[in-house]
């Protein structure tokens, strides 16, 4: 891309250095963490490009949960952050398009009569899920008939296996161990959303969120984002989103 003007670098990096927030509750996002102690994975290379094209300093700044990153909005604490985009979120970070995707889908018992994701939601069924994850939010704008029960983090699949309740709903590479923990259980076909993994800025920074979508559109389309899921052997369980 062409220099990138000096009101962009002032709204992403107001401090001179460039605070990324990164989800370290994203496994696939996040693989591994340095000695220091800093992620490791696709999304704190995506901070990293955009750090380098800035030509600023890049700071990883780690928090447990995407809807930990999005409370932070306009609080000083980050410039970026990389999270699934949702329209709750959308209410406080404006989000590029997605530069990857991840299927979620549910996770059934085995004696199970759900047999596709579009039986799930129905009268008397009850659905587990991480309370605050991306796929969780979309699941509280659209289930319309089942009950769903939001829950914090890994509680969420106790309370599927403890109560018995019909679903639960994850990430689909997720779902794979859980899976193996419940004998006989099965992981539906298909998909009930895609989560969409954006890149969110605080909201009034025009000059800054008008480069920031072209650049994420670059780095999809110039084989960048495909070169970190393939660097960090994730293909297969995240993808590239395609072009907005």
């Amino acid at each position: 891309m062409s220099a990138v003007s000096a009101d962009v670098i002032a709204q992403l990096a107001p401090t001179g250095v460039l605070r990324a927030g990164i989800n370290m509750n994203n496994f696939l996002l996040v693989v591994d963490k340095t000695d220091a102690g800093d992620p490791i994975g696709p999304s704190p290379n995506v901070a990293a490009a955009i750090a380098d094209a800035l030509g600023v300093p890049l700071k990883l700044v780690p928090f447990d949960t995407p809807s930990s990153i999005s409370a932070a909005a306009g609080k000083d604490e980050w410039d970026i952050g990389n999270i699934g985009a949702e329209p709750q979120r959308a209410e406080v970070m404006d989000f590029t398009a997605a530069y990857a995707e991840i299927q979620a889908t549910y996770l059934v018992p085995a004696d199970s009569a759900i047999q596709s994701v579009d039986e799930v939601d129905q009268p008397g069924n009850r659905i587990s899920v991480s309370k605050g994850s991306a796929y969780g939010l979309w699941l509280e704008n659209n289930v319309q008939q089942a009950e769903l029960h939001a829950v914090e983090g890994g509680a969420a699949f106790k309370l599927f296996v403890d109560e018995k309740l019909d679903a639960y709903a994850g990430l689909r590479p997720g779902l794979h161990s859980q899976a193996e923990q419940l004998l006989g259980s099965q992981i539906l076909d298909g998909q009930f959303t895609a989560v969409q993994q954006a890149v969110g800025i605080n909201k009034g920074n025009d000059a800054a969120f008008a480069w920031i979508k072209t650049f994420v559109e670059d780095l999809k389309a110039n084989g960048t984002i495909a070169g970190f899921i393939e660097q960090f052997g994730v293909q297969g369980k995240l993808s590239v989103a395609p072009p907005a």
